[in-house]
């Protein structure tokens, strides 16, 4: 990571950007490497969904900024938030830690009236007087409208309505989607709950690409208050109602919304899957690609099979709504996996390859229906982060499927109830990878691959060792590599990504002697 010159700006020291070797925790922020152009709504915006921001400092000519948060637990709540993912503003990577500075004392510095003004315009709209939000107009990127409309760049993939559910539902409650396509441009119009909730989506998604390289987001406030939804169907959906008919497949469109985009046509486009790439298009389900949420980078199947359970489905024979299955909106922690080997898999096998992606309080294996499980995760974030990675990848000969389950917990058998050792309690489990705040393992966080970073290693262990304990998994050793300046660590490629998903289940922890347990992760790198 690079750093930044120490230097004096306006009294405010700035000190290199060190990465682990942060300072303690201060409620003053440091940010590095903003985007000379970002605005000082799009700096607020970082720190919004964590509590109350109360000062602001541009050091435009440094590309930093200090932001002083109401307290020190939002500000730990946010450190610990982008300390596994880092965020983006204009599409660039934006690097923060704590400050050296317990507060921010601005009011005798100059240029500070563009922070302020932007500042009282967001702690207006969260107090909810959203009159005042004109303070920054169009130039500050405020806006008290809660429905958005974007337009979707470079169309590679197809952009189903259940795709931008699950994305936009990362910031608030949607309650309505319309999609369609104008002068030969996917668009759709969004509808929030909640103004600030539009707020926050269109700072952290506006320019930023559904999948690597292709469907980018452009989005901007719509001049309509209100979305008026007539059919629920694949184009078209009010989230608020059950009772509205499928209609012919295309969603109708009120006057007011044909006005607001002129006198032309709308055409909705058709594709041949729901939530899948087209067959002609003749993508195979094994690629992967990545969708950004809230500014985080998570690689999701090319067909992501999950994606239309977590959103509200829809009846195949009626076309009605399923209000029961609103299930998938983040928040709820625990996931339901689908199509497992009931001869091979344990509750301890789950949790620990799910444990890779966060950390995992409890598994139950259905005792009637061994196929299916239930994995409680820590929080939500980490659920939604084990779906992204997990999701579609086979596993002992079956194509594991994860999606969110509606349960929100999982439930411990009763005292003296058999449960014939299917669920598991892993609270306090000293495997988990994620418990200590700021932990490496955030950052260490990659898709499966065929290729793994094995750590933990006694140096008197051979090469031949290793590869003869990855063999008895069943794995084939494609090749082998200690790291030259740490033979505590290597890097191991094996046959195929199943089989490394096998191995780190069968060997994560496994006692290698001496009082060395072996641990094991996905590598982002390849030998």
């Amino acid at each position: 990571m690079n750093t930044s010159t120490p230097a004096k700006d306006n009294g405010i020291e700035k000190k290199t950007f060190k990465g682990d070797r942060s300072p303690r925790p201060s409620r003053v922020l440091h940010l590095c490497r903003i985007p000379s152009d970002a605005t000082e709504a799009e700096v607020i915006s970082l720190g919004i969904p964590f509590g109350r921001v109360t000062n602001l400092l541009m050091l435009k000519g440094k590309s930093q900024a200090l932001l002083e948060m109401a307290s020190e637990e939002a500000a730990v709540t946010m450190m610990n938030y982008y300390t596994p993912t880092t965020p983006h503003l204009r599409s660039q990577p934006v690097y923060i830690q704590y400050s050296n500075h317990r507060e921010l004392k601005t009011d005798n510095l100059p240029n500070q009236s563009r922070s302020q003004a932007a500042l009282q315009a967001v702690n207006a709209m969260q107090a909810g007087n959203l009159t005042v939000t004109s303070a920054l107009g169009a130039d500050g990127g405020l806006c008290p409208g809660s429905v958005l409309r974007m337009i979707v760049e470079n169309l590679f993939y197809p952009v189903t309505l259940e795709v931008l559910f699950q994305i936009f539902s990362k910031f608030g409650s949607v309650l309505k989607i319309i999609t369609f396509t104008k002068n030969n441009q996917f668009q759709a119009l969004l509808q929030y709950a909640d103004p600030m909730n539009a707020y926050y989506a269109k700072m952290a998604l506006d320019g930023q690409s559904i999948y690597t390289g292709c469907c980018t987001l452009r989005i901007d406030f719509s001049r309509l208050a209100n979305l008026k939804v007539r059919y629920n169907n694949d184009k078209s959906r009010d989230f608020t109602r059950h009772d509205l008919p499928s209609g012919d497949g295309h969603p109708a469109v009120e006057p007011p919304i044909a006005a607001a985009f002129g006198s032309q046509n709308i055409i909705i486009p058709s594709y041949a899957g729901a939530a899948g790439i087209a067959p002609a298009m003749g993508f195979a389900q094994g690629t992967k690609n990545t969708v950004f949420v809230f500014g985080v980078s998570l690689p999701v199947p090319a067909v992501p099979v999950a994606l239309g359970s977590l959103a509200v489905p829809t009846s195949a024979a009626s076309g009605q709504m399923t209000v029961t299955g609103v299930t998938g909106i983040p928040g709820n922690s625990v996931l339901l996996v689908s199509n497992l080997n009931p001869e091979v898999i344990t509750p301890h096998g789950l949790f620990i390859l799910f444990g890779v992606y966060g950390d995992v309080h409890r598994v139950k294996i259905m005792f009637k229906k061994k196929e299916n499980a239930l994995v409680q995760m820590a929080d939500a974030t980490q659920a939604l982060l084990a779906i992204s990675h997990l999701n579609g990848q086979r596993l002992y000969g079956r194509v594991l499927h994860a999606t969110f389950s509606k349960h929100r917990t999982v439930q411990l058998p009763r005292e003296g109830e058999e449960d014939h050792g299917l669920t598991k309690d892993y609270s306090h489990s000293p495997l988990h990878r994620f418990k200590k705040p700021g932990s490496k393992n955030f950052r260490n966080i990659f898709p499966p691959s065929d290729t793994l970073h094995l750590s933990n290693i006694p140096t008197s262990v051979t090469v031949d060792e290793m590869k003869k304990l990855f063999a008895n998994t069943g794995s084939t050793v494609k090749a082998f590599r200690f790291f030259q300046k740490d033979y505590k660590m290597a890097l191991i490629r094996l046959g195929s990504v199943e089989e490394a998903l096998q191995a780190l289940i069968e060997l994560h922890n496994h006692d290698l002697g001496e009082k060395h347990h072996l641990r094991i992760s996905f590598s982002k790198s390849t030998i």
